[in-house]
């Protein structure tokens, strides 16, 4: 398993289509969250996917969007249920922060889960403040990384 990874920098509908799959298994179905829920108003053109596929599989995504002219906010990182402990998280985040210093980006922010804050102090970003939030069914805190 995994021998045959790919990278998929989701731009296109039918390359999204594979984002959208991983987002409706490992969010939808696993944490009950609607629909109109998952799929907001980012879920747009201009917004930007990576996809891992394991044999043409999608297994894992996450996306990030524009919020000023140098700062990204990257979001829905998932990992399916049956891939994870294997990296995979941090593979799609490292994928889409090539992406985003390509595109000349300076400054990601993060709604991270208050149970992911470690996984992504482990990828070099820190909280912005120890504020909790609530964002859709999870609570969350603001983090950022200068590239």
């Amino acid at each position: 398993m995994l021998e045959t990874l790919e990278v998929m920098r989701a731009q296109e509908e039918w390359q999204r289509a594979g984002a959208y799959s991983v987002r409706i298994q490992g969010m939808n179905r696993q944490h009950h969250i609607s629909l109109r829920d998952e799929f907001d108003e980012h879920d747009c053109e201009g917004t930007r996917y990576i996809v891992l596929l394991d044999q043409g599989y999608p297994i894992a995504t996450c996306r990030f969007y524009e919020i000023s002219g140098n700062a990204v906010t990257i979001g829905r990182v998932v990992v399916l249920p049956e891939y994870r402990e294997k990296h995979l998280g941090e593979r799609v985040v490292r994928e889409a922060e090539h992406w985003i210093t390509e595109l000349g980006y300076k400054e990601i922010e993060v709604d991270s889960r208050v149970v992911a804050v470690g996984f992504y102090e482990k990828l070099g970003y820190e909280k912005v403040s120890d504020e909790v939030y609530e964002s859709g069914v999870f609570d969350c805190v603001k983090m950022k990384k200068c590239l």
